[in-house]
């Protein structure tokens, strides 16, 4: 518990950084704490996580070494493999909470998926980790999610609780002006690559590049079309792909754990389905993705409050004098302050 708390201790304090300054700045004793967190965090978190480690040697004793360490590596484990990608979802709720559900509902809905299919129509076995995987189950479930991800995308991004992004702790609804993104547009299909990704534009030149001339002009003339939907469909297909191709090896990967330690479940929390853990495999892979691709497709570079307090917050006194006086300057000259405030600012004789 000593290491979870160290864990959140490091994660959640820069998700804050970056999101919520202004919701811990607004009274100047919580400012004060806040700026000194920011400052040495990394510092703090570091000599945190020795102190618990040099607990954990001190505590080593004869004859229960293998033990210990097991309780160690357990530890970190799950750490690493439950903590740590469930706070990656805790940062998309703060961008929207689309961008939390929908990854959650695409693995859920693929999983649900394969098993029908499967169970209907399977019968070449698709890893030896799980016998009971097919082929069939694998292709059905990409082909349902795929499906399913469009009509989710088009539906969610019709309310603005589920795409005004948070910016502070309250509870209550949001409202904001919705972006681009989430509104219906004409699109032309040769758009849609350099929309999703610049990545994936020059991939698709590339093997464009390589194809037969038939093949190439029949792309050509696709390209050329146009078509209505909401940019935020694309999106989910590209997130749907990925439940459906790369999140599944997450299931695997516990099926190898269990069998490799001989248990059956994680825990019994859900009879017949084993514990939490057991339900959260896939959604261990999903948010890192879910996280990683909305950072660097989807978000806009911008500047919110919160992070420009953050940073004024790591300054030095001096520092945030000056910065508070050129801000004072600046809305003097914008009739947005008094002169006689800039004029009191200035006064050398002023009591500090």
């Amino acid at each position: 518990w000593y290491f979870f708390g160290v864990a959140a201790f490091f994660m959640y304090l820069r998700f804050i950084n970056r999101q919520l300054a202004t919701e811990f700045t607004s009274n100047a004793k919580l400012a004060h704490v806040f700026g000194f967190l920011l400052q040495h965090h990394s510092l703090m978190s570091y000599s945190l996580y020795i102190a618990g480690f040099v607990a954990f040697v001190l505590q080593l004793k004869k004859h229960q070494y293998i033990a210990q360490f097991g309780q160690f590596a357990w530890t970190h484990m799950i750490i690493l493999c439950i903590f740590i990608p469930s706070s990656f979802f805790v940062s998309n709720i703060f961008d929207g909470l689309i961008w939390f559900l929908l990854p959650c509902s695409l693995v859920i809905i693929n999983d649900i998926g394969a098993y029908l299919t499967g169970f209907c129509v399977g019968n070449t076995p698709l890893i030896k980790l799980s016998p009971k995987k097919t082929w069939e189950g694998f292709v059905g479930g990409l082909i349902l999610t795929v499906l399913a991800s469009w009509w989710l995308g088009e539906y969610m991004s019709r309310f603005k609780w589920m795409i005004c992004p948070r910016t502070d702790l309250s509870m209550g609804w949001l409202d904001c002006a919705p972006d681009p993104m989430y509104k219906q547009q004409l699109l032309h299909v040769s758009g849609v690559d350099h929309l999703l990704s610049p990545f994936i534009a020059e991939q698709a030149a590339f093997v464009n590049g390589l194809l037969p001339d038939n093949i190439s002009t029949w792309l050509a003339w696709l390209r050329s079309q146009t078509f209505t939907a909401r940019p935020m469909q694309l999106h989910a297909v590209m997130l749907a792909m990925f439940a459906s191709i790369i999140a599944p090896f997450g299931g695997f990967f516990a099926s190898g754990f269990k069998r490799g330690f001989k248990i059956k479940d994680f825990g019994d929390s859900i009879p017949g389905h084993g514990g939490m853990t057991d339900r959260m495999d896939c959604q261990v892979v999903m948010a890192v993705f879910s996280y990683i691709y909305v950072k660097n497709w989807v978000a806009r570079p911008s500047l919110s409050l919160g992070a420009m307090l953050a940073a004024v917050l790591q300054l030095d006194q001096t520092s945030k004098l000056e910065l508070f006086s050129s801000l004072a300057r600046s809305l003097a000259k914008d009739k947005a302050l008094p002169e006689a405030f800039l004029r009191e600012l200035s006064n050398p004789d002023r009591p500090v």
